[in-house]
């Protein structure tokens, strides 16, 4: 396809004698059509060439030398030079890719470059709550469109199965084991034993010292405690993989905290050797007060048991050597940034090429909130995502038998819907903002919602059934799609590639959401305006391949955000 920015900026480049790159960086999509397709701005330019940026913008204008075929106009407005496309070329270009195959925008960009991405990661023995929900889908939805920009992607699913909870839960099971019923309903049971615990250790120092005792114990091999430890993480993970089936994440890697047990004390004798570990109060410690960072990084606590941090250290070493990875994403929680802080400079020490470690990345996002608040296991407020899940999937169902009772496949198209809404809602914005759960918006379906985007796709499907299937692209004439309602979505179709790198760029999967809102709107606004069942054969003929192109990116779009779409609804 015609690259019109690169086009652009390489003419710009000519006049300037700067780097095409560098002008390519600086050029916006302005708002509104009255400005363009493209606008460069000058403003920066003013310094260099002492001269007011609507001066440079004329006389940028003056020398540029563009093919007109391609550029059929450019205008200065203020600082800015706004260049116009030629609609009917875009059109030719966007629809002829479309009809190559359904995988338009998918490019290799990524040169197979390695990237790793640490998502998910629920703990054993405590429900697979609410407040995952947003590590996985994020992480799912970054997993996907790397990889459809052909990188290469390893997705890993770092699993809380270590460290002093298990303690906990193992002093639990010792005291009140026989009071549950672990095998009938093991993960509500075993939150029920780890709130009491948790309880018991607040009255009682002496069973909060077991507690650390039993880890301590786990971690050399204790024979009953990793017995408990095994059956632990048996009856979870057949929980949790019943969450990932509904919302279609797959993992690469299940190597949780645990697998990295073998593998702290090469961590530890790295950084003895560095200088830089020292010991205070019993603990082995990492300061880093010189980096900026007033709280130290504990890498043994007194009794001799690992962190945190050390498993994380050893799992960059691990993953460095097995992955060879250009990025390492960590999406988890804002709660986090501070260990991420600690843990990647004291990768530094760990004597690994400067590769790794810059490609180490915290991917934060804010909490998923209760109108009450904050949730807690410990305390008892939190909820078991299956539950929400399921909760969506019957709710959908009663609004589609409202809506469409004779519709076939309800359950199915319900729990499309259900679960689709779930994670288009969690993926609308920005990932750092905080997100407050409300049903009433999620299930919208005239809202900027997943049920919105899943309705416009089923009408663009219905469309096509009434024409009678989609043309052949050697009958449309892109002639009848100059209309300012079908350029836009022409526009917007052309920009979905653009999208994915941006996406990619910031790790912001909300871009890519946000930009199938705007592709579903446009489309509304053209069926609004424009008949497409037409006695006009040629007319029809394009219009609905336009509205076959806007059913293709939808559904290439949601797929990448980790949504189906059903075809009818």
């Amino acid at each position: 396809m015609v690259d019109f920015k690169k086009i652009i900026a390489e003419s710009i480049a000519k006049v300037l004698n700067i780097e095409t790159n560098e002008i390519e960086m600086s050029i916006e999509k302005p708002k509104g059509a009255d400005n363009g397709d493209y606008a460069f701005p000058c403003f920066k330019l003013a310094k260099t060439l002492r001269k007011a940026p609507p001066v440079i913008a004329e006389e940028i204008k003056s020398q540029i030398k563009v093919d007109e075929s391609q550029i059929v106009k450019i205008e200065v407005v203020g600082g800015y030079l706004n260049f116009f496309v030629n609609k009917e070329l875009l059109a030719k270009e966007v629809l002829e890719e479309i009809s190559k195959d359904e995988q338009y925008g998918k490019s290799s960009i990524g040169e197979e470059k390695n990237i790793v991405i640490d998502y998910s990661a629920p703990n054993i023995a405590k429900p697979f709550h609410i407040g995952h929900l947003r590590s996985t889908v994020i992480g799912a939805a970054l997993y996907n469109i790397y990889k459809y920009l052909g990188y290469n992607v390893t997705g890993i699913n770092h699993l809380g199965d270590y460290g002093t909870q298990f303690g906990k839960l193992i002093e639990g099971y010792k005291l009140w084991g026989n009071e549950y019923n672990i095998e009938e309903n093991p993960i509500d049971e075993l939150t029920k034993i780890y709130i009491r615990i948790n309880n018991a250790c607040k009255e009682d120092e002496k069973i909060l010292e077991n507690c650390r005792n039993n880890f301590k114990k786990l971690e050399d091999g204790d024979p009953y405690c990793v017995e408990l430890w095994k059956k632990f993480r048996e009856v979870s993970l057949k929980e949790f993989q019943k969450v990932y089936d509904l919302l279609g994440s797959k993992f690469d890697s299940w190597n949780g905290e645990a697998f990295y047990s073998d593998k702290m004390q090469e961590v530890v004798d790295i950084l003895e050797k560095s200088g830089k570990l020292v010991e205070s109060q019993g603990a082995k410690i990492i300061d880093l007060e010189d980096k900026g960072i007033n709280t130290p990084c504990i890498i043994e606590k007194s009794n001799g048991s690992s962190t945190y941090a050390t498993r994380d250290l050893a799992a960059i070493l691990y993953r460095a050597r097995t992955y060879d990875f250009d990025k390492a994403l960590y999406v988890t929680s804002y709660e986090q940034v501070l260990h991420f802080k600690q843990i990647f400079e004291v990768a530094k020490l760990l004597g690994l090429d400067e590769k790794y470690t810059k490609g180490l990345e915290h991917v934060s996002f804010g909490m998923v909130l209760l109108p009450t608040g904050k949730m807690s296991t410990r305390e008892g407020t939190s909820i078991k995502l299956s539950d929400l899940l399921n909760e969506s999937i019957s709710r959908a169902k009663a609004i589609i038998e409202e809506k469409n009772p004779d519709l076939e496949n309800k359950e199915d198209v319900a729990r499309k819907v259900g679960v689709g809404a779930i994670i288009f809602n969690d993926l609308s914005n920005s990932r750092i903002k905080d997100e407050i759960f409300d049903w009433d918006t999620i299930l919208n379906f005239q809202g900027e919602t997943g049920p919105y985007v899943q309705y416009t796709y089923v009408r663009t499907k219905s469309v096509i059934e009434k024409a009678g299937g989609v043309p052949d692209i050697k009958e449309v004439n892109v002639e009848k799609l100059l209309d300012d309602a079908s350029s836009k979505i022409v526009k917007l179709i052309y920009q979905f590639e653009d999208t994915l790198i941006q996406v990619t760029d910031k790790n912001e999967p909300y871009i890519l959401s946000r930009y199938l809102i705007d592709v579903a709107k446009a489309y509304s606004n053209f069926y609004n305006e424009n008949k497409i069942i037409v006695d006009d054969k040629e007319l029809q003929n394009a219009r609905v391949y336009l509205t076959y192109a806007v059913g293709s990116i939808l559904k290439t779009g949601c797929k990448l955000l980790g949504i189906e779409m059903p075809d009818k609804m």
